[in-house]
């Protein structure tokens, strides 16, 4: 099999890979993350709080705690995927240790700031609320951008996400030599 083949095998596969785990709502994204990040910060808050377990409810004192699918951020692990999975010209053994790299890199920050706003929210500080929304809405993008930010640095990634695979389809399809022979039957 030729080069470039063999590339655009490689290119349909990784976006193939990303549909399919997409498909059933980032289920296994919510499978996988959803114990790794439960547990952890159950021990944090029981360590430091007394905390205990009531089916899916974390509850320390009177206080409940639950973690929803919100707090898990599968959407956040699949865009990981998504940046991860669509830069061209990586070996596989590189690719894994990059995907491992920024899963565990984000399950670390996503326990420490649920352990934060839980701590604030036992304490009964006024600050939760506000706290609650920065999360949200700004560091929420801004833990993903910095940790690929972090992954190019530390991998030396040259590629673009997308948009290089998009340049090489473009560069090899045949609509490109489509268009050049409409060109040249008009002249």
């Amino acid at each position: 099999m030729n080069k470039i083949k063999r590339r655009f095998l490689d290119v349909f596969a990784r976006y193939f890979i990303l549909i399919l785990v997409a498909m059933p709502n980032l289920y296994l994204f919510y499978l996988m993350f959803t114990p790794l990040t439960f547990y952890p910060v159950y021990f944090l808050l029981n360590l430091f709080f007394g905390a205990s377990l009531i089916g899916g409810v974390i509850l320390s004192g009177q206080i409940p705690i639950e973690l929803i699918n919100a707090c898990i951020a599968g959407s956040a692990y699949y865009l990981l995927l998504i940046l991860n999975l669509s830069i061209p010209n990586i070996k596989i053994r590189k690719r894994i240790k990059m995907v491992l790299f920024a899963f565990a890199f984000l399950l670390v920050i996503n326990i420490l700031r649920i352990f934060l706003l839980s701590t604030l929210l036992i304490n009964g500080s006024v600050f939760f609320d506000l706290t609650h929304k920065i999360f949200w809405y700004l560091f929420s993008m801004l833990f993903v951008v910095g940790i690929w930010l972090f992954e190019i640095k530390i991998f030396k990634i040259k590629e673009i996400p997308v948009y290089s695979d998009l340049k090489f389809l473009w560069k090899n399809s045949l609509l490109k030599d489509f268009k050049k022979s409409k060109r040249a039957e008009k002249d």
